[in-house]
């Protein structure tokens, strides 16, 4: 938590909470997909010198803790790692199943906050946000 990364002046610890969603809400992270997607977003991510710390993938939406330089914006890196992801999932998924339209996989926009010295709660809120969500799920039933 106390590690700082360095650049060749500069000492930096720049760790982002992120969290985007599939098109439409559309709830396809499923199965071979889901296994395959986080390799790929963390591949894209040490494209830009950037690092995801913790991520989980839900049905319909993404939650990543991530660590960027200072050098690059949070936008470059989010726009980059949704782009090119877009554009893998089309090629790699676009035959097998009609309903992705190549790089409209992902919604416009996502969410970001910086992660400061919560990053121990940030942390467990990513790890126990599917169980969350099934528990809400659970009471929107009553």
């Amino acid at each position: 938590m106390d590690q700082f990364e360095a650049l060749n002046h500069t000492q930096w610890e720049c760790k982002y909470h992120v969290i985007f969603i599939s098109k439409c809400r559309r709830k396809v992270l499923y199965g071979e997909l889901r296994r395959h997607l986080g390799e790929v977003l963390r591949r894209l991510a040490s494209q830009r010198e950037s690092r995801i710390e913790e991520g989980h993938l839900m049905p319909d939406h993404v939650h990543m803790m991530i660590s960027i330089p200072p050098k690059y914006s949070v936008a470059q890196v989010v726009g980059y790692i949704k782009g090119k992801s877009a554009i893998h999932v089309a090629r790699v998924y676009g035959e097998r199943k009609r309903n992705f339209v190549g790089e409209h996989f992902w919604a416009r926009g996502y969410f970001v906050s910086t992660v400061g010295r919560d990053e121990g709660v940030i942390r467990e809120y990513i790890r126990r946000q599917e169980v969350e969500d099934k528990r809400l799920d659970q009471l929107n039933l009553l």
